[in-house]
């Protein structure tokens, strides 16, 4: 929105609705998308809501200046969307997107901030966030990008989509190991709760053999016992 950027607000929340009773509102505004603002710049907040309202399709219920007010007043007001910077004292944008997916609410969380940077991108969406758009996002795709959302979509620019390749490519490659063959059969092995000297005796090799795979599979899963070790074989589908 093209917006400049003002210092650190103060915090602050405001409620909007037009009765006492939020079911009231509810019933009143059902054509409308009812939405919640999270940003800790009052100007750039104050265009958001302001662009939102005059669309005529969404009703700002409320607004927060900081990451732990948004969290509480989105889980007081259970609005459709949450419009939620990235940057924010208390919580960030993915915290609270994340806290809300743990929650299992409905509320979906629509990104709007000035950091576009791949990574940060990825891990909003991967903590539960439905859509990211920069700043400098016209009204019109605002407006377009929270009415799509409370639709159910996942909203993208494609510039930022396109960013975002290769940070999924890199971070499967994270997630993709190939185990030898002694290392599977151990890990195969302790899901069938064998120990050390079983292992070794149905494949007839050195107990110290089986213990040298053991440590070299625990290095390439990041665990150290073998519960995690299970468990991180099923999380990754290396177990049948």
């Amino acid at each position: 929105m093209n917006v400049p950027a003002t210092g650190d607000a103060p915090v602050e929340t405001r409620i909007h609705r037009s009765g006492e009773d939020r079911g009231e509102y509810h019933r009143e505004m059902t054509e409308q998308v009812t939405v919640v603002v999270v940003d800790d710049h009052p100007f750039f907040r104050d265009g958001v809501r302001r662009a939102l309202q005059d669309s005529g399709r969404i009703r700002v219920v409320g607004e927060a200046a900081d990451g732990r007010a948004g969290l509480d007043m989105i889980r007081q007001m259970r609005p459709d969307v949450a419009v939620v910077d990235h940057q924010m004292p208390e919580l960030t944008g993915t915290d609270l997107a994340h806290a809300l997916a743990r929650d299992g609410g409905e509320t979906r969380v629509l990104m709007l901030s000035a950091v576009v940077d791949a990574p940060v991108v990825y891990r909003a969406l991967q903590e539960g966030a439905r859509g990211y758009l920069s700043k400098e996002s016209g009204r019109d795709d605002i407006v377009a990008a929270v009415l799509a959302v409370a639709k159910g979509s996942t909203v993208m620019p494609p510039d930022l989509a396109a960013a975002l390749v290769g940070e999924i490519h890199a971070n499967a490659a994270k997630d993709s190991i190939t185990l030898s063959e002694r290392e599977s059969q151990v890990l195969h092995g302790f899901a069938r709760g064998q120990s050390i000297p079983q292992i070794a005796a149905e494949h007839f090799i050195a107990a110290s053999t089986v213990k040298t795979h053991t440590q070299r599979l625990y290095e390439k899963l990041g665990v150290s016992d073998r519960a995690a070790a299970v468990a991180e074989g099923m999380r990754r589908k290396l177990i049948d």
